[in-house]
């Protein structure tokens, strides 16, 4: 319960007896703290999407999916799992904990299947990994129907971070001790792929929020942006490519009512 009020939900019943999550605006912390841990054990291949994550273990004991830097989708898949995936939990969404995971190629030997050793091998030294949560089962919009708010929050999330990759096919959401859990942000932030100087895509309504498997249920958006806005405040290096992504958000942020009303356009289908 005390995680869950970290979190910033308040719990309710639904009709079908679980437990619904009511999604709530937090306080921000003080900067965000990324703990790295070290991959002591490989245990299994996921063989889902194009990356093959794996589960680990750590040397904190605990368990983790971790992300192959060394996969098809390159670091910059990473990139937006970490940075979508950060402004989620700032944001009080449920997003598990996400590390830094430092992966010794070691851990290939005791790997019989070739291609996995030579995924290994290829993503040595600091990956990212997402808290395991073990007994997990995929969401079922026909099972579950989340709160008008927590959808709604959702939904403004994805498109304000641009992640195409919330669909009826492919949900990437998991529920587990009867609450909803957001996993796989790597293919937000699509436009970093192809990234100029230029922040069109910052200030453009992101028509792909039409697919959104919570659309339907997210009827408070206008509501959503208004809690979620607040008053504060080619590259040249590692530097430069930080700071657009920065200027990227702070603008996308300012720029919200194009990608809210494109999504109020396009729920508007589904009534």
């Amino acid at each position: 319960m005390r995680a869950c009020r970290r979190l910033g939900f308040m719990r309710r019943r639904c009709r079908f007896g679980l437990r619904c999550q009511r999604w709530k605006p937090t306080t921000p912390r003080n900067g965000v703290c990324v703990r790295t841990v070290t991959a002591s054990r490989y245990v299994t291949s996921l063989r889902e999407g194009g990356s093959l994550p794996a589960i680990v273990e750590a040397d904190d004991d605990g368990l983790y999916v971790l992300k192959f830097k060394g996969a098809g989708q390159g670091p910059k898949a990473l990139i937006a799992e970490l940075v979508a995936g950060e402004i989620g939990r700032l944001a009080g969404l449920p997003v598990p904990e996400i590390v830094f995971i430092d992966l010794p190629v070691d851990l290939a030997r005791t790997e019989p299947d070739a291609e996995i050793q030579a995924l290994i091998g290829g993503s040595g030294g600091l990956n990212l990994a997402l808290d395991y949560l073990p007994g997990s089962i995929t969401f079922d919009p026909l099972i579950y129907s989340p709160d008008e708010q927590l959808a709604s929050a959702i939904v403004w999330f994805d498109a304000f971070v641009c992640n195409v990759d919330r669909t009826v096919r492919n949900a990437n959401m998991l529920m587990w001790h009867r609450r909803l859990w957001l996993i796989d942000h790597g293919a937000a932030l699509y436009f970093h792929h192809a990234w100029n100087r230029h922040d069109d895509h910052a200030m453009s309504p992101f028509k792909l929020i039409k697919d959104h498997v919570l659309l339907r249920f997210a009827g408070a958006l206008r509501e959503i942006d208004s809690e979620m806005k607040s008053d504060d405040p080619g590259f040249d290096g590692k530097a430069g490519q930080r700071k657009a992504y920065l200027n990227f958000f702070e603008l996308r942020l300012r720029s919200s009512d194009a990608f809210v009303e494109e999504a109020i356009r396009a729920r508007a289908a589904y009534l």
